[in-house]
């Protein structure tokens, strides 16, 4: 009789534990769901729009640095070397930045050789450059950063209305070879 009433009171015992075992982990569970919140729609205009960067000189710093801007990736995809190089000529929208390419600069080619970005530019590019080596360099540097954002371009040659090896006015910056990039 003893033996009878112990095993009937473990048998209690372990289904009032199991009992308060069940409902413990079930009200945790309970507390670890949330409620699915949906993202906000993504527009179509929003997934055609990339950031791209361009280049151009600091007004305070004198220095080449990166103004980052919004575009249309349907822009980029039949000429983007032509897109970004005439935004670049076309002036930053800060105004901390100036454009270093010239007033009247125009675009007339820009092909791809391999890794090699040939930019065709008119005369204006040499005759309206305000001059001195260190504001050239900083033409080049605003040029060849901005392009070679573009994975495929590694290097970048100028020519002046279809002519190779041309300079700057006072001759400090030859276009005879290829610019690279300089971080």
């Amino acid at each position: 009789m003893k033996i009878k009433r112990l095993i009937l009171f473990i048998i209690i015992v372990s289904l009032i534990s199991v009992i308060i075992i069940y409902f413990v982990n079930s009200r945790q569970k309970k507390d670890t769901y949330e409620e699915y919140q949906p993202q906000e729609e993504i527009s179509e205009e929003q997934e055609r729009q990339t950031i791209i960067s361009l280049y151009f000189i600091n007004k305070t710093t004198r220095k080449v640095e990166p103004e980052a801007r919004l575009i249309d990736v349907k822009e980029l995809i039949t000429d983007p070397y032509t897109t970004i190089v005439n935004m670049l000529i076309e002036g930053p929208k800060n105004d901390s930045y100036e454009k270093a390419i010239p007033e009247g600069t125009m675009l007339i080619s820009a092909d791809m050789s391999g890794d090699v970005l040939k930019l065709n530019f008119s005369s204006e590019f040499i005759d309206n450059h305000k001059g001195g080596k260190e504001e050239e360099e900083k033409t080049i540097e605003s040029i060849v950063n901005t392009v070679t954002e573009l994975t495929e371009v590694n290097s970048v040659r100028i020519l002046i209305n279809g002519e190779e090896n041309q300079t700057f006015k006072d001759g400090a910056v030859e276009f005879s070879q290829d610019f690279i990039r300089n971080d």
